[in-house]
């Protein structure tokens, strides 16, 4: 891998982490496209340090939200942030559960083929699309007074969180599902999207934190067999990038835009399927 090819692997990342299109699946079309052979364990160390950088932008953008949950959590403080860290560790147990047991099953999927990738995004479209005719359309139309979007409860984020952990499979976008399945459940467009992206801070930094340990064990590549420059590139194109990707997305949930990036994951998927 050159610098070229870890600069578009950054940005794919970094756009493709916040949109509704499948980071994973993109990863995988991008990586066949270039001829890079990454599959499995060699792709730990690089796959680690773009989803880190995509955990900072998180935190970046959502700075304002950020601290003052992490400051009431630890303070012990009962208010409406402790409330939401709850949730967003209640959100955390299905990921857990499947990263302990199905870590092998996952893998093999991530070493598959494009047509797999095809398939789940497909899958992310007719998700996406059912969220918006639906709930949002509707919503949009005509106020629908007899659906009155509501706070996340404990319950929906479980929801959310069984949404996510189905989402590790390439090609099922995990902004996408998590969002969609909010929206399905009534919750308010504006929390769902900033739930969406602080719920995955947890499981990223975790995921990366095994990645690390097998690089430093030696049971995968080497960041120096990648090479630094590479990892640099890779990690400052998809900070930069899921930086601005972020924003827009909350943005795009925000006016219930959604729909458009389903007509995108049935376009892309057909062609993973065609080719």
């Amino acid at each position: 891998m050159d610098w070229l090819d870890a600069l578009i692997l950054g940005v794919v990342q970094g756009l493709a982490e916040y949109l509704p299109i499948s980071s994973s699946g993109h990863l995988v079309i991008f990586q066949d496209i270039l001829g890079l052979n990454m599959n499995g364990a060699d792709s730990l160390a690089f796959d680690a340090m773009l989803h880190v950088a995509t955990v900072l932008s998180t935190i970046i953008i959502l700075w304002r939200e950020f601290v003052p949950l992490v400051k009431s959590f630890f303070t012990f403080k009962n208010d409406q942030n402790t409330q939401t860290v709850l949730k967003i560790l209640v959100s955390c147990i299905p990921i857990a559960i499947v990263g302990i047991f199905f870590k092998d099953f996952i893998s093999e999927f991530f070493e598959g083929s494009l047509k797999t990738v095809g398939v789940c995004l497909l899958v992310t479209a007719a998700l996406i699309a059912f969220a918006y005719f639906c709930r949002t359309k509707p919503l949009l139309q005509n106020g629908n007074k007899a659906y009155q979007p509501h706070d996340i409860t404990y319950l929906d984020a479980f929801v959310i969180g069984i949404a996510q952990s189905i989402a590790v499979l390439p090609g099922l976008s995990r902004s996408g599902s998590t969002i969609a399945t909010g929206i399905l459940l009534g919750d308010r467009r504006d929390k769902i999207a900033t739930f969406s992206f602080l719920m995955v801070v947890i499981p990223i930094l975790g995921n990366a934190l095994l990645d690390v340990k097998d690089v430093l064990s030696g049971e995968a590549e080497s960041f120096e067999a990648i090479g630094w420059l590479p990892l640099t590139v890779g990690f400052l194109s998809s900070l930069i990038v899921g930086c601005l990707a972020c924003k827009w997305m909350l943005e795009i949930v925000k006016k219930g835009k959604m729909i458009w990036f389903s007509v995108y994951c049935v376009i892309v998927g057909i062609l993973c399927l065609v080719f």
